[in-house]
């Protein structure tokens, strides 16, 4: 029996399993580096180095390219349903750019229908096999675009459509670079009309990147987040991200003090209980190097909001159950640490209050199965 888990980081289109990425590459025209399941996987994750790209988003370039056609969205979010129950998620969002997917003409809503029917076989797939799983979409805005209004005004147009299968917005791309501030006028529509938000943060760029996005624009969920590790001082001097686990065992285990002390920036964060979309594996083949050196467990220490969420199945290459038995050998953690992780993504949810409550309950029963 698999732990419950409740999945709100995961990229629609960073998730495509590789034997369906060749198959619609070949019948749409896409040239991919290779034609073989395995060594593709591993290109993605960089085991495999050639040919080089200089940016993650080329890869993303790949998939999306593959996702033109309603009948190729549908399938893949179907396969995104099947693929996040079989790791045990009891409820996951799944977040994509519309803007991404109409470049061979598909207007932006019939591709939000294609999502959203395609969320929707997945759930009857899975139900028809005697598992449970509700999935919903989140839609991205890009940082590095002028279209994230456009597709706040989708995310309200569509709101509460489909079965409510679009449950809000996100904003993502590359972050350093491209501040938050530069798209106010989305999240004040957002705000305005009712739909719920989150926000890339905090993963290429610091403390001051978290500041305009709990401030500012007011998210109610960083995607990421983990930098916000480096508004805590060690004994007067700030963290830095790569090196915070390292520097904090050194003065908890030399013959002086290790005091660790919060920002305002960061007290804000706890004191609210804004929730972090850690992405334990992902972050650390690149913000951080290793999982020994993510903060996860310091940033679960010092009373932040901690979720553990996949971030891209296939660009990562990983599972939240292979995240877990990572972080439960390298930090510890055991049924209590990860049952208040779920139950806090449970409250971070963009789902009603009933809603909430329902899953919650489903949640701690499924938990109780589990350690029996």
């Amino acid at each position: 029996m698999e732990f419950p888990k409740v999945s709100l980081h995961d990229h629609l289109d960073g998730s495509l399993r590789p034997e369906t990425l060749i198959e619609l590459a070949a019948s749409s025209g896409v040239t991919l580096p290779y034609d073989d399941p395995e060594t593709l996987a591993r290109w993605f994750i960089g085991d495999v180095a050639e040919p080089q790209v200089a940016h993650w988003d080329e890869k993303f370039g790949l998939t999306t390219a593959v996702m033109q056609t309603e009948e190729s969205i549908v399938r893949i979010a179907r396969e995104w349903v099947i693929e996040a129950a079989a790791d045990g998620v009891v409820y996951g969002e799944a977040r994509w750019a519309p803007e991404k997917h109409i470049l061979g003409g598909l207007p932006l809503r019939v591709a939000v229908e294609a999502v959203a029917a395609g969320l929707a076989e997945g759930e009857a797939i899975v139900a028809a096999e005697g598992g449970r799983i509700r999935a919903r979409q989140l839609l991205c805005g890009m940082r590095s675009s002028t279209l994230s209004f456009e597709i706040a005004r989708l995310a309200v147009d569509t709101y509460g459509e489909w079965g409510g299968s679009v449950a809000g917005y996100d904003i993502a791309g590359p972050e350093d670079g491209f501040p938050v501030r530069q798209h106010l006028d989305a999240f004040t529509l957002l705000d305005r009309e009712g739909v719920p938000y989150t926000i890339h943060t905090g993963e290429a760029d610091g403390e001051h990147s978290v500041w305009e996005t709990v401030h500012l624009a007011h998210a109610l969920r960083l995607g990421h987040g983990v930098r916000i590790i480096e508004d805590v001082r060690l004994n007067g001097r700030p963290l830095g991200v790569r090196t915070a686990v390292r520097d904090v065992a050194a003065a908890r285990a030399g013959s002086g003090p290790a005091s660790l002390t919060l920002g305002r920036t960061a007290q804000w964060v706890v004191d609210r209980r804004i929730p972090l979309e850690v992405c334990v594996s992902s972050n650390s083949k690149g913000v951080v190097d290793g999982i020994e050196n993510h903060p996860v467990e310091l940033l679960r220490e010092l009373g932040f909001t901690v979720t553990i969420n996949p971030d891209n199945r296939l660009i990562s290459m990983i599972s939240i159950s292979a995240d877990f038995r990572r972080i439960e050998e390298q930090f510890g953690w055991g049924v209590p640490e990860f049952e208040a992780a779920e139950l806090a993504a449970v409250e971070a949810a963009f789902l009603s209050g009933p809603e909430k409550r329902a899953l919650a309950a489903e949640v701690k029963a499924a938990i109780a199965a589990f350690t029996r």
